[in-house]
C-alpha cells in the first residue's frame, strides 16, 4: 500500500535530485562496472590474460543493469559484490571469466566510494560557491548600515549589517577552501588485493613488481586521481572517512551559527528570511512569521555534526587489516552526510538570496543604545587628554549602570547622555565629540567588509550556473 513503507525524510523532503542520484543503487552499480572495465582494459594493455574482445564486450553492456536480478542473486549468495559480478557475467558471457581478475571486493566498494565521494565533494563545492557569492551581495549592499553589535548576546559596540554577514561569509570561504583541497587531494585505493600486499596482482603479473605498480598507477590516471594510497590494508584507511565527514560537519557548524544568528535577528525584527505570499507560520496563530528555513538549517546541521564523532568511532575500532563492522555504518553515514549538506546548502542559498532588512527597527535599537556605545570614545578621548584611564573608566561605569537601572525600572529614553553631559569631568569631553552619529562608531566595519569582498570573494571561481538545478525551498 502506498505510504506504508518508511521513506528517508532527508532524501524525500530536502536533498536535490543530483545528490540522490549520485548515491543511488543504479549509480553505484554503474561505477563498479566502470572499475571492472577499467581494470580489464589495463590488464589487456599490459599483456595479461585478458583480450580486447572481452573488454569490448564488457563496455557494450556496461549500462545493462537489472537491480532486481542482482537482488535475486544476492539473496542466494549473501554477497553483494559477487551478485554484481554474476550479473555482469550473465550479460557479458564471453568476458565472464576475467571480470574482477586479481581483485578483491574492496576494489569496487572502496574505489567506488572514493569516486562517488570525489564527485559529491564537487557538488558541495558548487553549492557552497553559490551560497558564498549570494551572501557576498548582501554584504556589499549593507556594508555601511550601522547595527548594534552583541557580545554575550548583550549590547556592545556598533558594527554594520554587512560586516556581520562578512563574518559568516569568511567562515564559508574557509570551508570551501578545505573542501576543494580535500577533493583535489583525495587518493584512490587502487589495486591492493585482500590485505593490501598486492599478492594476487604480483602473481598475475608473473612476479614483476614494476608491472603491479604500473597497474596501480594507470588505474588512478584513468579516473583522474592525482594521488593513490601507497599503503592500505584490505580497505583504504578509515581515518579518511573521518576526515571527509568532519569537513562536512565543520561546514554544518558554520551554517548552524549563521542560521542561529538569523533566527535571533528575526526575533528582534531586524532581519528576516524570505517568505512566500501563501506561507503559513502556525495552524493556531495566523500572524506568525517563523524563521522556518533557518530553523531547518539548524536542525539538519545538528544531525550532520553528530555524524563526525560516530565515524571517528568507526575509524578507531577497525581491527588489523580490516573488520566488516564498518560496512553497514558507512552505507548509512556517507550518503546521508552528503544528502544532508546538500539540503543545508540549498536552503542556505535560498535564505541568502532573499534576506529582508528592516532599517527602521535597526536604527531604533541603535538609537536606544547609542549613549552606551559613545562612552568608549569618550574614554579614549579622555585618556588622550591626559586623564587616568582607570579613574575615567570607573566614573563612566557608575553612570552607565545608573542609566541601565533607570531603563530597566522605568523604560523610556536612555538617560546616559544627559548624565555624561552633566558630569564635571566627562561633560567637556563629550561635548567635543558631538554629534553622536551612529556611523561614527562603526570603525572600519564598512571598509573591512568591502575589502574582503574585493580581495577574497571576488577572486573565487564563479559557480557553474548550469551545473546544478535550482530547487524550490
Amino acid at each position: 500500500m502506498a505510504g506504508s513503507d518508511y521513506i528517508d525524510p532527508i532524501a524525500q523532503r530536502y536533498a536535490s535530485e543530483e545528490v540522490k542520484g549520485l548515491f543511488s543503487p543504479l549509480r553505484r552499480a554503474l561505477v563498479w562496472r566502470q572499475l571492472w572495465v577499467a581494470l580489464a582494459e589495463i590488464e589487456a594493455e599490459m599483456g595479461l590474460p585478458v583480450t580486447t574482445e572481452q573488454v569490448d564486450e564488457l563496455k557494450s553492456v556496461i549500462e545493462k543493469i537489472d537491480l532486481d536480478r542482482i537482488a535475486e542473486i544476492e539473496a542466494d549468495l549473501r554477497h553483494d559484490v559477487m551478485a554484481h559480478i554474476h550479473h555482469f557475467g550473465e550479460v557479458a558471457p564471453g568476458a565472464r571469466a576475467i571480470i574482477h581478475l586479481g581483485a578483491t571486493s574492496c576494489f569496487v566498494t572502496d574505489n567506488g566510494d572514493l569516486l562517488l565521494i570525489r564527485e559529491a565533494l564537487g557538488l558541495v563545492s558548487q553549492r557552497l560557491l553559490r551560497a558564498i557569492h549570494s551572501l557576498a551581495e548582501f554584504v556589499r549592499t549593507h556594508a555601511a548600515l550601522p547595527t548594534l553589535g552583541l557580545t554575550h548576546l548583550q549590547p556592545a559596540q556598533l558594527t554594520t549589517v554587512g560586516k556581520r554577514a562578512a563574518l559568516w561569509t569568511q567562515d564559508l570561504v574557509d570551508c570551501w577552501r578545505e573542501i576543494e583541497e580535500l577533493k583535489n587531494t583525495l587518493p584512490l585505493r587502487g589495486v591492493k588485493g585482500t590485505t593490501g600486499t598486492q599478492a594476487s596482482f604480483l602473481q598475475l603479473c608473473g612476479g614483476d613488481e614494476e608491472l603491479v605498480l604500473a597497474l596501480d598507477r594507470r588505474l588512478a590516471e584513468k579516473f583522474g586521481f592525482k594521488n593513490i594510497f601507497p599503503i592500505t590494508g584490505q580497505t583504504y584507511p578509515r581515518n579518511w572517512d573521518f576526515r571527509i565527514i568532519s569537513r562536512l560537519a565543520e561546514l554544518a557548524a558554520v551554517l548552524h551559527k549563521i542560521g542561529t544568528d538569523i533566527r535571533l535577528l528575526q526575533s528582534w525584527g531586524e532581519v528576516e528570511e524570505p517568505y512566500r505570499s501563501n506561507q503559513v507560520g502556525s495552524s493556531a496563530m495566523p500572524y506568525k512569521r517563523n524563521p522556518m528555513k533557518s530553523e531547518r538549517i539548524c536542525a539538519l546541521a545538528r544531525h550532520l555534526m553528530a555524524q563526525a564523532p560516530a565515524i571517528g568511532q568507526l575509524a578507531a575500532t577497525q581491527w588489523m587489516e580490516r573488520t566488516l563492522d564498518d560496512s553497514a555504518h558507512r552505507r548509512v553515514v556517507i550518503p546521508q552526510s552528503f544528502l544532508t549538506i546538500d539540503a543545508l546548502l540549498v536552503t542556505a542559498r535560498n535564505v541568502f538570496d532573499g534576506l529582508i532588512v528592516h532599517p527602521r527597527i535597526i536604527e531604533r535599537r541603535v538609537s536606544e543604545h547609542l549613549p552606551f556605545v559613545a562612552v568608549e570614545e569618550i574614554l579614549m578621548e579622555g585618556v588622550s587628554r591626559g586623564g587616568d584611564r582607570q579613574d575615567l573608566h570607573e566614573r563612566i561605569r557608575k553612570l552607565a549602570w545608573q542609566a541601565k537601572e533607570t531603563l530597566l525600572d522605568d523604560g523610556g529614553e536612555n538617560p546616559l547622555r544627559e548624565l555624561v553631559e552633566n558630569d564635571p569631568v566627562l561633560g567637556p569631553i563629550a561635548a567635543s565629540l558631538l554629534p553622536w552619529a551612529p556611523s561614527r562608531f562603526t570603525g572600519l566595519a564598512e571598509s573591512q567588509s568591502l575589502r574582503y569582498l574585493d580581495d577574497v570573494v571576488d577572486q573565487l571561481p564563479r559557480p557553474e550556473e548550469d551545473h546544478l538545478r535550482e530547487l524550490k525551498v
